[in-house]
Formats: structure tokens, C-alpha cells, sequence
């Protein structure tokens, strides 16, 4: 029997299959084909996803969790993504659930590679 996921672990292995392995194959299970994008770059709908990280991912960029926040319905994923060329991004992503699936996102990415910090933290 199939244990059903959490919000948070829902948008985990998405990011594991599809952004670190660069398989699609599950995502009729992981995403509705209604999906709504905020992010300017891509279209929305699965096929607008789909079309988009396709492209991107050929890139082969290697993304790291640095923390999965769940609050109902909502989950935040901020991750350290990096690409070829040394390019290092940082990026929140916000997404709504419904049913177990991906429904909506927004996002917020800053590349960090070429930028150096004024304080002891570090970007991550």
C-alpha cells in the first residue's frame, strides 16, 4: 500500500526526480495540468514546465535543500542551485498544494557566484 506524502515531502522528491535527476516521468502523479506560474520565465500548465525545464535543465545544475518549510497547504523550498560554469544561484520557491499535487508557484532567485559578502554568514 502507497503511504501518502506530506505537503513538504511532496515538493522533496519532486525536486529529487525532476531537478536533480532530470526525470518528468512521474510528474502527471506530482503536478496538476491547470499548474499556475508566477515565475515570468515560464508558461503556465505542466506542458509550459515541462518546456521550460527541458531547456534549463540541460544546464545540468546540481541543487542543494538548504531548508523545506510546510505550513498547510503552502511549502517553501530555498536551495542553492549550480550550474555549469560555476554560476551559483539562491532561490525560494513557494508552492501551493492541492490534493497532494503541485498548483501554483512563485519563486525568488539571486545569483551569489560573482558577489561578495559584507557580513560573516555567507549567503547559505
Amino acid at each position: 500500500m502507497k503511504m501518502k506524502r506530506t505537503n513538504k515531502e511532496v515538493v522533496e522528491y519532486f525536486y529529487e526526480r525532476v531537478f536533480n535527476a532530470g526525470d518528468f516521468s512521474e510528474l502527471d502523479d506530482l503536478m496538476w495540468d491547470d499548474y499556475k506560474q508566477h515565475s515570468p520565465e515560464v508558461a503556465d500548465g505542466k506542458e509550459g514546465f515541462i518546456e521550460f525545464f527541458k531547456e534549463f535543465l540541460q544546464g545540468h545544475p546540481k541543487t542543494t535543500t538548504i531548508q523545506c518549510l510546510e505550513d498547510g497547504d503552502l511549502v517553501c523550498m530555498f536551495f542553492k542551485c549550480e550550474m555549469d560554469g560555476g554560476v551559483v544561484v539562491k532561490v525560494f520557491d513557494l508552492y501551493r498544494l492541492r490534493d497532494g499535487k503541485l498548483a501554483e508557484h512563485w519563486d525568488c532567485t539571486m545569483r551569489v557566484d560573482n558577489m561578495e559578502c559584507n557580513n560573516p554568514n555567507g549567503q547559505f
